[in-house]
């Protein structure tokens, strides 16, 4: 820095010729990679890249080599895979390299991968951070991890120069925690045009309407024995439990869980999917379901109201924050209960009226395009 002075002055008065860059990190990377956060970019960031805004995405190599992908750069980063190291070595690489692309903002997702907040703003760098959720209290991790994470939301909070939350229960918990003030900005959803076309259920061996669904990773706070068991309890004939995703890492869950669906041949394990397939497996549900004890604001039940599928969901805070109506909602493990409602559902499917009114509310109250606005008001701010 020897040459601040002149230097400084020939990189605002590039800056003001440009367009504003913001590095994103804190994803495995996107379109097209499993997690909430991914989802959340994959659709906010084309819409930012429309704006007068670059945005450079640091992604991690093992699950994303594209150069770029609708207006975004991608910036490959190895990291180890490894579910305790992936993500905060990562980071801290992709930290490093931004202190010599030298974004105006770094922008960086959930908790974990906030750890390195300080040292962004140690090499006098701009943060934005946002709060997806308490990840500390999934259950896949350890004492240790939930301590680190737990430190990864008070580094966010406290060194971000602006703080986004998903939702308004997240704005209460880092406001009393932490004093910090921050933008409630939701996650969103794309309303999906809906086909007829029923082609792609015939791999998986189901019908239109006669099927249940989730669509998660194979993580324990999904829950997904809980369904299991309430969709047995159901009995409801003819129908079928689809259970879409798989683990990123192989662990005893996903084991369990595995060969506890190999069981029932009623049970479909449909793995990973995108693009046209999971639109058709979303839209010609029977009833989609969500047991997690532990979400943000669910990208996967707002993408199931776009489509206008009823949901059912556990009572947790953040999914009573999405606001259906109080009877979708059921209490957390209460397989009895859910049980009851799957079988209502299936027995009495929703109207074409009932799920045109879902999708319409759900486009008014979770528009991306709204979203992208309140995110880039954010950025302007971090510069100041």
């Amino acid at each position: 820095m020897a040459h601040c002075s002149s230097g400084l002055s020939v990189t605002v008065a590039k800056k003001q010729k440009e367009k504003p860059v913001v590095l994103v990190l804190g994803l495995r990377g996107f379109p097209n990679v499993q997690g909430g956060v991914e989802t959340h970019a994959e659709n906010l960031y084309p819409i930012i890249s429309t704006m007068g805004i670059k945005v450079i995405c640091a992604t991690r190599s093992t699950y994303h080599n594209q150069q770029s992908w609708s207006g975004i750069e991608f910036l490959s980063i190895w990291a180890p895979q490894s579910k305790f190291l992936e993500a905060i070595v990562h980071s801290m690489l992709a930290v490093i390299r931004a202190a010599f692309i030298r974004p105006d903002v770094v922008h960086i997702h959930a908790v974990g991968p906030s750890l390195v907040a300080p040292l962004a703003r140690l090499f006098g760098l701009r943060v934005v951070v946002t709060h997806h959720g308490p990840d500390y209290d999934r259950e896949k991790w350890n004492a240790l991890a939930k301590g680190v994470l737990r430190f990864g939301e008070w580094c966010g909070m406290k060194f971000a120069n602006e703080r986004i939350v998903i939702s308004p229960v997240i704005a209460d918990s880092v406001r009393k925690r932490y004093g910090a003030v921050s933008t409630i900005i939701p996650n969103g959803v794309q309303i999906p045009a809906l086909d007829a076309d029923t082609q792609a259920l015939d791999k998986f061996g189901l019908q239109s309407g006669k099927y249940a669904l989730l669509v998660s990773r194979f993580v324990p706070e999904k829950r997904h024995l809980d369904l299991i068991d309430a969709f047995e309890r159901a009995a409801c004939a003819g129908f079928k439990l689809a259970l879409v995703g798989d683990a990123d890492h192989p662990d005893s869950y996903e084991k369990s869980l595995k060969e506890r669906a190999a069981l029932n041949p009623d049970i479909v394990l449909t793995g990973f999917l995108g693009g046209s397939e999971l639109k058709a497996v979303f839209q010609h549900a029977g009833v989609f379901v969500l047991p997690s004890s532990h979400e943000g604001l669910p990208i996967s039940l707002l993408e199931a109201l776009s489509f206008g599928l009823p949901c059912l969901a556990s009572g947790i805070a953040a999914n009573r924050s999405v606001g259906l109506d109080e009877e979708l909602y059921f209490e957390l493990g209460n397989i009895d209960q859910l049980a009851a409602k799957i079988a209502a559902i299936s027995k009495q499917p929703w109207s074409d009226a009932d799920r045109g009114a879902t999708r319409q509310w759900v486009s008014e109250t979770y528009d991306w395009d709204r979203i992208a606005t309140q995110t880039a008001e954010v950025y302007r701010r971090a510069i100041g």
